[in-house]
């Protein structure tokens, strides 16, 4: 059984991350997970209404978006694969899409998730995850992106209006790289979306990542 959360404590190790990234953790959710396989997109049918959760695999636990920081340390630093959309510098801030690599690093293991929608409720049996907006540090940026081999999933790009939504089989579980190419403080809003009974479903929420330098 799932357990849903509103308020948890930030912890000392969650506390220092953020202070190491020179930011007051009083501006942020109570609640700061920075490592372990964590659902950030994970979509619910209550029979009248879409929600987003954050889920985190390792407690079972729900979080509603706007109580969860999520943390990405100096540690998920790696060298730039070189793909066009990750920008010129040397190095990225990867969250990887592979357990062992995330475990590996003590980083975040990323998960889109609609395993926990019902078969025949939505048509196709799909939906989808869009992004509609990133920031940091409070301005538009180009700085993130999602991609999973040489394949764009997301980018916030704003000079393309490609990569911006992917659709999802009900009942999937994916995974994927997550890119951030500069340190500071994302907010990524994301909206789920799909058609049930011949009308159009969707929730949008708000993400906070908090990336340390």
């Amino acid at each position: 059984m799932r357990t849903h959360r509103r308020l948890l404590t930030v912890t000392g190790i969650a506390a220092a991350a953020l202070a190491t990234a020179g930011l007051n953790t009083s501006a942020f959710a109570a609640t700061t997970l920075s490592s372990g396989h964590v659902d950030v997109l994970d979509a619910e049918w209550d029979g009248s209404d879409l929600h987003l959760h954050v889920h985190d695999e390792e407690t079972d636990t729900e979080y509603e978006p706007a109580d969860v920081t999520l943390a990405v340390p100096a540690a998920a630093k790696v060298a730039n694969p070189g793909h066009g959309w990750l920008g010129s510098g040397s190095q990225i801030w990867l969250l990887p899409d592979t357990e062992a690599a995330a475990d590996a690093a003590g980083v975040l293991f990323p998960g889109i998730s609609a395993e926990h929608l019902t078969t025949g409720v939505f048509a196709n049996n799909s939906i989808s995850y869009r992004l509609v907006s990133a920031t940091r540090n409070g301005a538009t940026t180009e700085d993130f992106s999602v991609y999973s081999g040489s394949t764009r999933w997301y980018d916030s790009n704003t000079a393309t209006t490609f990569f911006k939504s992917r659709n999802f089989a009900v009942g999937a579980h994916n995974h994927a790289n997550w890119a951030f190419e500069e340190a500071g403080t994302y907010r990524l809003t994301f909206r789920v979306q799909g058609t049930v009974s011949g009308v159009t479903e969707s929730a949008t929420a708000t993400y906070t990542v908090v990336v340390s330098s």
